[in-house]
C-alpha cells in the first residue's frame, strides 16, 4: 500500500502531470528529469513561483497605471478592447513595434513591450499561460533558466515583429508585422518553445508533441481573430527553442552561483526598459 503525501509535499509533474514528490530527481511516472536549484530553494531568493508572481503582478501594475493615465479615453467596445488603455499610455510605458523602434529610435521598447498589454481580456488570458507553462519551464529548467528565457523571448519576439512591421508593410493583413505592439504571447510562445526543446533533447515525445500542439493551436486562433503579433508569436517561439538548444541549457547543467545573478539582471533591465521609455517621453523628448 503506497503512503500518500500532504498536498504541500507534492507536486504535479510538467510532463505527464501526475503526483509526485518534490524532492526526487526525476519523475518515477515519466522520467522527466526535475531541476533543483542550488543551494535549497529555501536559501535563495529567486524561485520560478517568486518569478511567475514578479511577472503577474508587475504585468498588473502597469496595466493599471496605463488605465489611470488613459482616464476617459479607456477602449470599451466589444470584448477584445474592453478596458482598453489609449495609444499614449502604451507608448509611454513602452510599447515596441515598427515605429517605436525603427522611426522614434526607441530600441530597448523590444523588451518593455512585454509587460505591457491592451485589453482586460488579453492581460487575463496571457497571466493564465505565464502562470501555468511558467511553473512547468520552471521544474525543468530551473527558476535562472526560466527567467533568461522569458526575457529573451519577448525581446526575439518583439524584434522580429517590429522588423515585419518594417519590411511587409504591404504584404497582407496577415503578414505585415506590428506597428504598434504590447503583450507577453512573444514570451509566453518562447515558454512552449523551451519544452519542445526540452523534450526533443529528453526524448520525450509526449511533451514534444503536447507543447507543440499548443503552440499551434495558439498560433492559428491568432491568424484568425484580428489584431493579433503574429510574427511576435513566431519570433518568440523561435527565441525559446534555439537559446534553449545552446549549451547550458540541458536540464542536468547547473549554472552555480551565477545563475540567479544572471536571471537578476534580467528583471532589472526590464525595470530600467520602462523608466527609460517613460523619460525618454516625459523628459527628453519635452
Amino acid at each position: 500500500m503506497k503512503e500518500s503525501l500532504p498536498e504541500s509535499e507534492v507536486m504535479s509533474c510538467p510532463v505527464c502531470e501526475q503526483w509526485i514528490n518534490p524532492d526526487v530527481p526525476a519523475c518515477p511516472h515519466c522520467g522527466c528529469i526535475l531541476w533543483h536549484d542550488e543551494p535549497r530553494t529555501s536559501e535563495r531568493w529567486l524561485t520560478h513561483q517568486r518569478f511567475i508572481a514578479i511577472a503577474i503582478w508587475g504585468c498588473s501594475l502597469l496595466y493599471i497605471a496605463t488605465l489611470i493615465l488613459s482616464g476617459s479615453s479607456i477602449g470599451g467596445v466589444g470584448m477584445m478592447n474592453f478596458l482598453a488603455p489609449n495609444t499614449f499610455a502604451l507608448v509611454l510605458f513602452g510599447a515596441t513595434g515598427a515605429i517605436p523602434v525603427f522611426e522614434l529610435g526607441r530600441w530597448w521598447t523590444v523588451l518593455s513591450a512585454a509587460w505591457l498589454h491592451g485589453s482586460l481580456l488579453h492581460i487575463v488570458f496571457n497571466m493564465l499561460w505565464v502562470r501555468d507553462l511558467g511553473a512547468g519551464v520552471g521544474q525543468v529548467y530551473g527558476a535562472s533558466r526560466l527567467v533568461v528565457i522569458y526575457t529573451c523571448a519577448a525581446i526575439t519576439g518583439a524584434f522580429l515583429s517590429s522588423l515585419a512591421g518594417v519590411y511587409l508593410l504591404d504584404a497582407p493583413a496577415l503578414f505585415h508585422g506590428a506597428q504598434l505592439s504590447v503583450g507577453a504571447s512573444g514570451a509566453i510562445f518562447g515558454l512552449f518553445g523551451a519544452l519542445v526543446s526540452y523534450g526533443q533533447k529528453m526524448r520525450n515525445r509526449n511533451l514534444r508533441r503536447k507543447a507543440l500542439s499548443y503552440a499551434v493551436v495558439l498560433f492559428v486562433f491568432g491568424v484568425i481573430m484580428p489584431n493579433v503579433d503574429n510574427w511576435g508569436h513566431l519570433g518568440g517561439f523561435l527565441g525559446g527553442y534555439l537559446l534553449t538548444q545552446l549549451p547550458g541549457f540541458h536540464p542536468e547543467d547547473s549554472w552555480g552561483k551565477w545563475g540567479e545573478g544572471i536571471a537578476i539582471a534580467c528583471l532589472l533591465l526590464t525595470l530600467a526598459s520602462v523608466v527609460v521609455s517613460v523619460l525618454d517621453i516625459l523628459v527628453w523628448r519635452s
